[in-house]
């Protein structure tokens, strides 16, 4: 079985997919899977290079991501390029680890889940929703300030569409014993279903 977690930006898609994997499930995070294994690929480099100077992407080094996604982020041109060259090999990654283990319960992080159309990747897909104020509240913590923490937001979809196409939700306003018992209720109704 596999689970597609998506959510707002600052909802807690990491912090539900962390809870899911305590619970033996295993768990992919794909921005993860960009950053450490995408953006290491030579040939990718390169393409970034070409594409978006050698600011964002030195011969020797790391991806300059702060960089890189205020450039994306003010550009659709650049996102949509920058998805281009990074969204095959993430599938790639992807279909790699479902190969070796077939049969395991899965838990995939997605921001993009259903902007990119990749609900049929998924036997179920989550929403993990907070209110506004929460959601900026943690972009705020994690250093991004308010105008950019909207800015970023206003390029996803909706969370109240995600919510919509979801097939499950789980709401992060409250406190961490509330958010488990809302995974755990998850984890049964989707084995039920199964």
């Amino acid at each position: 079985m596999i689970l597609g977690i998506t959510g707002g930006m600052g909802c807690g898609k990491s912090t539900v997919a962390r809870l899911i994997e305590r619970r033996g499930w295993r768990r992919l995070d794909s921005d993860a899977l960009v950053r450490e294994r995408v953006f290491a690929d030579p040939a990718l480099r390169t393409a970034l290079r070409e594409r978006f100077g050698p600011d964002v992407a030195p011969e020797a080094g790391e991806i300059d991501r702060g960089r890189l996604a205020a450039v994306v982020f003010n550009d659709e041109a650049a996102r949509v390029d920058l998805e281009k060259l990074t969204h095959p090999p993430l599938f790639a990654l992807w279909r790699e680890a479902l190969r070796e283990q077939p049969h395991g319960e899965w838990v995939f992080e997605v921001p993009l889940l259903f902007e990119k159309r990749l609900e049929n990747w998924f036997d179920f897909t989550v929403c993990v929703a907070s209110s506004p104020p929460q959601q900026l509240a943690r972009l705020e913590q994690r250093g991004l300030s308010r105008v950019l923490a909207e800015q970023r937001i206003s390029k996803q979809l909706p969370l109240a569409r995600k919510i919509e196409l979801s097939d499950h939700v789980v709401w992060n306003d409250g406190s961490e014993a509330f958010l488990e018992s809302q995974v755990d209720r998850l984890l049964m109704v989707v084995r039920q279903a199964r």
